[in-house]
C-alpha cells in the first residue's frame, strides 16, 4: 500500500510517499480502507520534533511510528477474530491517538478506537472530526461542565478545535463569544457566535467584559490576561491539544505548563485539557452531527501524496478549520 513516511525528524522534507505493507489486523482490530484523514498540530510537531521534550515520548532519535496521521474515515475490510461490533464494508472513523497511521491506504485499529461514520456527513467531514471535535467536546461538556446561559469566550474559534467549540458551546444553550483575525468573523458568526470579536482591533481581556469560561485555544495571552476576562468564580481552560502539541515552551505549551503549576494556588479554576480518543467520544460526536448541532468546516483538501505540501500550509498560512487528506476515492 502506498503511505507517508518519516524516517527522521525535520521539515516536511522528510516526509516521503511510499510502498510499505499492508498492515493485518490483529484479534481486537478493523482493518481500514482510509478514504480521508485529517490533519492536526499534533501531526507537524511530532514531525519536527517540537518540542524536544516531546521525543521522550515519540522517540528519541527518530519517530517510532513511522507513518503520520491520527484521524481517519474509511470502510472496514477485515476485522479481528474477537471483533464483534464492526463488519466488513461498515464505514467508520476514528482517532489512532499517538499510534499515528491514518496518512496510508490502509490502517489497523483497535475496535474501541473507531465508531460508525455519522451517516449524514462525507467521509472528509468525517475525518476531520475525531481529535479536533473530543478536545472541544470534553472541554466543553467535562471540564467546563457548560449550563444554558454562561457566557462563554472562545479564543481561537476558527481554528480546527474552536470551529466545533462554537457550535458545541451553542448546542449547549450557552452565550458564545468567538475570537479570531478580520478573515474570519463570517465564518465565526455563521457557525452560531453570538459575538464576533477581530482581534486585530478590539482586545477581549481590556474591554470590560467577563465571561464563566474561557477556552483558550491559542495561548497567546498571559495567566494575567485571562483572569481579567473571567468572573471571580470562572474556568479558565488550556488546550494545545496536549502539552507537545503546543509548540515551544514560550507558546501554548508554555502557558499549558505555567496554568499546571499555578492551578492549585488561584481562586478561579484553572484547567489544562488532552483530549482521549476513544470509542465513547466518537458516539456522542456521532450524535451530535446526526442531530445537526455540529458540521465539521474544512479549509482545504489534498490528495496523499501532497502531504507535505498540506502540513506546510498549516504550519504556516493561518489555516482556518481543518485541512484534510483525501486518501481513496469511495466505491
Amino acid at each position: 500500500m502506498k503511505a507517508i513516511v518519516q524516517d527522521r525528524y525535520g521539515p516536511p522534507d522528510v516526509l516521503e510517499l511510499r510502498e510499505v505493507d499492508t498492515p493485518v489486523a490483529a484479534d481486537n482490530e478493523v482493518l481500514v480502507r482510509v478514504h480521508a484523514a485529517a490533519l492536526n498540530a499534533y501531526d507537524w510537531h511530532v514531525m519536527r520534533g517540537d518540542p524536544r521534550m516531546s521525543r521522550m515520548t515519540f522517540g528519541l532519535g527518530r519517530p517510532k511510528a513511522r507513518i503520520r496521521g491520527r484521524d481517519f474515515a474509511g470502510r472496514v475490510e477485515a476485522v479481528g477474530a474477537q471483533v464483534k461490533r464492526f463488519r466488513p464494508g461498515d464505514e467508520v472513523y476514528g482517532d489512532l491517538g499517538h499510534a499515528n497511521g491514518a496518512f496510508a491506504e490502509y490502517v489497523c485499529v483497535p475496535d474501541d478506537m473507531v465508531a460508525s461514520k455519522p451517516v449524514n456527513l462525507t467521509m472528509e467531514q468525517a475525518a476531520a472530526m475525531p481529535l479536533a471535535g473530543i478536545t472541544a467536546l470534553m472541554g466543553l461538556r467535562d471540564q467546563a461542565r457548560t449550563q444554558p446561559g454562561q457566557r462563554i469566550l472562545v479564543n481561537g474559534a476558527s481554528g480546527g478545535v474552536g470551529t466545533f467549540t462554537v457550535q458545541l458551546a451553542k448546542s449547549f444553550g450557552a452565550e458564545v463569544t468567538g475570537v479570531c483575525s478580520t478573515r474570519n468573523v463570517d465564518l465565526v458568526r455563521s457557525l452560531g457566535a453570538d459575538h464576533v470579536i477581530d482581534y486585530t482591533r478590539d482586545d477581549f481581556t481590556r474591554d470590560g467584559r467577563r465571561y464563566d469560561v474561557v477556552f483558550d485555544l491559542v495561548g497567546n495571552r498571559s495567566l494575567a490576561d485571562h483572569r481579567r476576562a473571567l468572573t471571580p468564580t470562572g474556568t479558565l481552560i488550556l488546550s494545545g491539544g496536549g502539552v507537545f502539541e503546543g509548540g515551544s515552551l514560550i507558546g501554548p505549551a508554555g502557558l499549558i505548563m505555567r496554568g499546571q503549576l499555578v492551578s492549585r494556588f488561584v481562586r478561579y479554576r484553572l484547567l489544562t485539557l488532552d483530549a482521549k480518543p476513544g470509542r465513547e467520544n466518537l458516539v456522542a460526536l456521532s450524535d451530535l452531527a446526526e442531530a445537526g448541532k455540529i458540521t465539521p468546516v474544512i479549509d482545504r483538501t489534498y490528495p496523499l501524496r501532497e502531504v507535505p505540501d498540506a502540513i506546510r500550509y498549516l504550519e504556516g498560512e493561518h489555516a482556518r478549520a481543518k485541512v484534510v487528506i483525501t486518501v481513496a476515492a469511495r466505491g
